[in-house]
């Protein structure tokens, strides 16, 4: 794959928030009524609010099979997983909550989040469909920061759900945005799971 510019991204990973970081960023703006980004607009004040709430619901309640956690504990190499998201991002509430949890089973698998808005240079080379669409997640090899593969910004059957209410609807409603974050309960992180297993190559 196309290996970005090093110092780019190096400087990213150097700036970077580990995942306790960024919960506690997250967290303070919500207690403080703010959000990431220039636009911290009503809407994204509350979203912030809600996903402060939902990461640290999701890292007490998360678990993964046996299976799963042999799978990712037999994972050999290091690599960088440097995700692009913000505060208000509510596909990120779920995502960023297993992306730890891999983390910490194997350590050899380093997750760093930034803010998008903080780095649109280095946003614009990993769009998805055109757009800045997070969370987006960057699999790296850590000497030479060689792109390995890519993940987001929902697991595949997230993805699936939503292409499908935009083809008969246009666009994502509040309502079916709710609706997500219910599917999201109810699947308890494994799409997300099986999607980043598949991304290390494990299955």
């Amino acid at each position: 794959m196309k290996v970005f510019t090093k110092t780019s991204l190096a400087n990213a990973l150097e700036l970077a928030f580990t995942y306790d970081e960024y919960l506690h960023l997250v967290q303070s703006l919500a207690n403080e009524g703010k959000s990431t980004g220039e636009d911290a607009t009503e809407a994204y004040i509350n979203y912030t609010k809600l996903n402060a709430k939902r990461m640290q619901r999701w890292d007490k309640t998360l678990k993964f099979s046996e299976e799963s956690v042999s799978l990712l504990k037999s994972f050999p190499n290091k690599v960088n997983w440097l995700v692009f998201t913000e505060s208000w991002c509510g596909d990120a509430s779920p995502a960023l909550p297993v992306m730890n949890k891999i983390g910490k089973i194997n350590p050899n698998i380093s997750l760093k989040i930034i803010l998008r808005d903080e780095h649109p240079q280095l946003m614009q080379q990993f769009l998805t469909n055109g757009a800045w669409s997070i969370p987006k997640l960057v699999q790296l090899e850590p000497e030479s920061n060689r792109v390995l593969g890519t993940w987001g910004p929902r697991s595949s059957n997230a993805t699936q759900l939503v292409e499908a209410f935009k083809k008969e609807h246009g666009t994502l409603t509040i309502a079916f945005r709710e609706y997500l974050q219910m599917w999201y309960n109810k699947d308890k992180g494994q799409s997300i799971l099986e999607d980043l297993l598949l991304l290390l190559s494990l299955k």
